[in-house]
């Protein structure tokens, strides 16, 4: 079995299951070819080399001289990790391991979040701020930096002003809503960290 799939995000939507609206996020599969093959004989680990077409090429038939350019007609490469490997994989083929989900199967999807560039601890932290009446000049700021600030020192992991986002962030134990395998896109339940049209990956929970 392979243990997950690499895809985009499209966005939000939203699904009726049994009368029932259910929120969505929804993943797009396609254009992901094999572009090589790593084994625990040669390489240490097994593994499943991945790629998505560029979008000039999408929908083509990859060449076989195609693999030795990956990064020409290849957007992103990344690698599926798995205990055994499948039997009759070949180089050059469609990635169609988005047809083993099946729906209500529980996932966990990563991703990048959101980059929100410098942020104050209001935005950051979540931060209540100073009272807005009653003549607070405080502002935005973070207010006291703790005792030791009088040593010219604060205490690690104080939540200050910093960039904000960008970092590899889970969720886990989202439903598989639905597979549409003439997009093909998977749609999960609930919302995933990323901006529309960054990397996912969806990763199967071991049974």
């Amino acid at each position: 079995m392979v243990s997950g799939i690499w895809g985009k995000k499209v966005g939000m939507t939203q699904v009726f299951d049994n009368d029932e609206v259910v929120p969505v996020t929804v993943i797009d599969v396609s254009d992901w070819v094999v572009t090589g093959i790593k084994t625990k004989e040669r390489d240490g680990y097994n593994a499943i080399q991945v790629g998505c077409l560029r979008k000039r090429y999408s929908g083509q038939k990859p060449a076989a001289s195609w693999m030795k350019k990956l990064n020409q007609y290849f957007g992103v490469v990344r690698e599926i990790p798995v205990k055994e490997l499948p039997a009759a994989l070949t180089i050059g083929q469609p990635v169609d391991f988005f047809e083993e989900l099946q729906v209500g199967e529980h996932v966990n999807v990563f991703g990048v979040t959101r980059g929100h560039g410098f942020a104050g601890v209001m935005k950051r932290w979540g931060f209540a701020g100073a009272p807005a009446s009653h003549g607070a000049t405080m502002g935005r700021r973070p207010g006291s930096l703790s005792f030791m600030r009088a040593q010219g020192r604060v205490i690690k992991g104080k939540k200050m002003p910093g960039h904000m986002g960008v970092q590899r962030r889970v969720m886990k134990n989202l439903d598989v809503v639905k597979v549409e395998k003439d997009g093909p896109v998977v749609m999960v339940k609930g919302s995933v960290p990323g901006h529309v049209g960054s990397l996912l990956y969806i990763q199967r929970q071991e049974k």
